[in-house]
């Protein structure tokens, strides 16, 4: 089979294309800019990408491109999405490229007769202010706004739209989803991916100068490419897979940190996990940007818990250690100087 892959310079979609070219795939996978050395020499320089491996110029507010990427390719994995938490404009930042940009790739799919769809989502999409219950593949977020987690609302208005599209479009593909929680791991490229820039964070210090009340849902970047290439290679996968391994509190990450040769970096050791503190902690998150304000509000003292046995099942996922890959990402960050020991 040949993959296409969009969004193949990002933290996911750079590892989707990794592991479909170690599979001994062909992969399309679509770029802002071909042409920027920065962003695509890392693809270029993996293992079979010489041979195998094209980009192709597209963009998710224009259906320029995308048509021809996905010209006889059997799947394509639509990774492509803004994650960024606090943002100028929720709308034009968030929306309209996570929202338009999947009726682009959904549209250009069904016209080059594509047989699947792999989109990431994200447990976003699921909920945005976790409750004392377990969740599955049949909860929606139906809380979130412009205003309250635009992130978590751009992930669940594409993910509806994608469904919608496939059932009033009867396309050529069927469509397949994956809702992964924080991603972390070591990067192929060297941009900072939004979940790893809390591990950054906590040991860049002053973001962070105490330990608060707040619990991560992790999960591995290798991990996340892998469940994306068994969703597109298994024929009786269908719906949406959680993909998600463990519940790391802030508390467990410096614990982890520190106990991993990190001591010398700027852990914060002030807890301020009471529930005295923390609603002290939601009024100081009153002077935050409107992002992380949002999410501070809805997920402190919260824990976010998830049932992943539709992906272990199905798609026979095994997930890394979860302490082991919050030190190689640490590891990574340092190596890509985005944090430095104090002085």
């Amino acid at each position: 089979m040949r993959m296409a892959v969009t969004g193949a310079t990002g933290f996911i979609g750079s590892e989707v294309v990794k592991v479909l070219l170690d599979h001994g795939y062909t992969v399309h996978g679509t770029v802002r800019d071909p042409e920027n050395e920065d962003k695509v020499a890392p693809l270029l320089e993996l293992s079979g990408a010489p041979e195998r491996l094209r980009l192709f110029r597209a963009d998710l507010l224009s259906s320029d491109g995308f048509a021809e990427a996905f010209e006889g390719c059997d799947v394509v994995i639509h990774v492509a999405s803004p994650y960024v938490i606090d943002v100028e404009n929720p709308q034009r930042d968030l929306v309209d490229p996570a929202l338009i940009g999947t009726n682009i790739v959904l549209t250009a799919a069904n016209a080059t007769g594509v047989k699947r769809v792999v989109l990431t989502s994200s447990a976003a999409a699921i909920t945005d202010q976790p409750e004392d219950r377990v969740y599955t593949e049949a909860d929606w977020n139906t809380k979130s706004s412009l205003t309250r987690n635009p992130y978590h609302y751009s992930k669940t208005l594409a993910e509806r739209a994608a469904w919608d599209f496939v059932e009033s479009d009867s396309p050529s593909f069927d469509l397949v989803v994956i809702n992964p929680t924080g991603v972390i791991g070591p990067s192929i490229g060297s941009g900072l991916s939004t979940t790893s820039r809390v591990i950054a964070d906590l040991l860049n210090g002053g973001v962070y100068p105490a330990i608060i009340d707040l619990t991560f849902p992790y999960v591995d970047v290798r991990d996340v490419a892998e469940a994306h290439v068994r969703a597109a290679e298994n024929p009786d996968a269908s719906g949406r897979y959680i993909c998600s391994n463990e519940l790391v509190s802030m508390q467990r990450n410096v614990d982890v940190l520190r106990e991993n040769g990190f001591e010398t970096y700027r852990l914060p050791k002030m807890s301020l996990t009471s529930n005295l503190a923390s609603a002290i902690v939601k009024q100081l998150a009153r002077f935050q940007q409107p992002g992380s304000r949002a999410f501070i509000e809805t997920n402190l003292g919260r824990t976010l818990t998830l049932d992943t046995s539709k992906i272990q099942d199905e798609l026979g996922m095994e997930f890394r250690d979860m302490d082991t890959s919050i030190v190689e990402t640490a590891n990574d960050l340092v190596s890509w100087e985005y944090v430095k020991p104090r002085n």
